[in-house]
């Protein structure tokens, strides 16, 4: 394997069949050979979310993410190969998603299209057309989508959650950004988020199905090898949230008869040990019908709904319990009745087939979400 590498690629390492490598210009790359049918999964991951973002121009992670699909001096509308055109003349599923800590293109394509798609990517991330007119349109796009959300109970409740939760690291404002910041943000701030960012030093190339090893390397080398990495540092985040003081409340009040609530607890960042005792409690608390919360609040009659969900995040985050009120119930009754199972892990042992069970439900969990190259991408 190692004397098949072309010059500039280095071997890192190898874990339960996915290897990892790193280019001469700083992009990691991870392979996951899977010959169960003739589809590949491209995806390029950027070391970029809303958590780069200010006040300012919250939001301008997503809205470049939009942007980034106007197109390149290569693939454009203009040219009639236009990256949506492209792609689906080839029948790709693709998209892009933006988090909190990363951006991610990807592509999904019968195996003889790989090197296209990789072309793609390669292409745009240096050479993307990031124009005002396209700006517009797409300002109109994600304005409509952060409505729809702020018509959405649960998602209002979980911004102004981690709003309250975190009141000086930047997960404090939403992946989607503020309005006024959307509305606002200026094409040129999109474009020096762009050449800020967008660099195979700050990038991870994912590649998971059929495909033929030697010519992925030649691939890679053709089309990102060429890319210098950025001549400067990637800027870091260096904020850290302070402790908290002393609980915070908030409260929303729209008209409707079915409530909502949610309590947060802070917990460690996505590599500290604790997270997996962390992923196990949430499934041990509202992981299915025979869950505690879940027999306290539904069973109990006081929730329609009740989910439990351990974040895991470069920087510190929360664990959230978010219960759907059944009309009529008043948010103290839940709130009580939660804390209580709280209290109970703290006072109680924990069985162990309440643990095994907890446990084998995130070993499904994950076995599912492996069935296909893009969801295992």
């Amino acid at each position: 394997m190692m004397s098949q590498l072309p010059e500039g690629m280095v071997f890192v390492a190898e874990s339960e069949g996915i290897e990892e490598y790193r280019m001469a210009n700083g992009m990691k790359v991870l392979l996951s050979e899977q010959r169960a049918a003739p589809v590949v999964a491209f995806m390029v991951l950027y070391h970029v979310g809303s958590r780069n973002e200010a006040v300012g121009y919250t939001g301008a992670t997503h809205l470049l993410e939009h942007m980034l699909f106007k197109g390149t001096p290569t693939f454009n509308a203009r040219r009639g190969t236009a990256i949506a055109t492209v792609l689906h003349r080839i029948g790709a599923v693709f998209n892009a998603t933006t988090w909190f800590d990363r951006t991610n293109y990807y592509e999904a394509v019968p195996r003889e299209h790989l090197e296209l798609v990789m072309q793609l990517e390669a292409d745009r991330m240096r050479n993307a057309l990031i124009l005002d007119e396209d700006r517009e349109q797409e300002r109109i796009v994600v304005r409509n989508e952060l409505e729809r959300g702020e018509n959405d109970p649960l998602n209002v409740l979980e911004i102004h959650t981690w709003a309250t939760a975190f009141r000086e690291h930047p997960y404090h404002h939403p992946t989607i950004g503020w309005r006024s910041d959307v509305e606002n943000v200026p094409t040129e701030r999109l474009r020096e988020f762009y050449h800020t960012f967008y660099w195979p030093n700050n990038a991870t190339a994912i590649i998971v199905g059929d495909f033929d090893r030697e010519q992925v390397f030649r691939w890679l080398q053709r089309y990102f090898g060429a890319i210098e990495p950025s001549p400067h540092p990637i800027p870091e985040v260096y904020t850290v949230e302070p402790p908290q003081e002393g609980e915070r409340r908030f409260v929303i009040r729209r008209a409707g008869e079915v409530g909502a609530m949610m309590l947060g607890y802070h917990t460690p960042e996505a590599k500290h040990p604790d997270i997996y005792p962390l992923a196990v409690l949430a499934r041990l608390l509202a992981g299915g019908v025979t869950t505690r919360l879940y027999q306290r609040l539904v069973d109990g009659e006081l929730a329609v709904s009740v989910r439990a969900f351990a974040s895991h995040l470069r920087d510190p985050g929360l664990f959230e319990i978010t219960a759907v009120l059944r009309p009529g119930i008043e948010h103290a009754r839940v709130e009580s009745a939660i804390r209580e199972e709280i209290a109970r892990l703290q006072d109680e042992r924990v069985s162990e087939v309440e643990l095994q069970r907890a446990k084998n439900k995130i070993e499904a969990e994950t076995f599912y979400a492996r069935d296909g190259a893009l969801q295992f991408a």
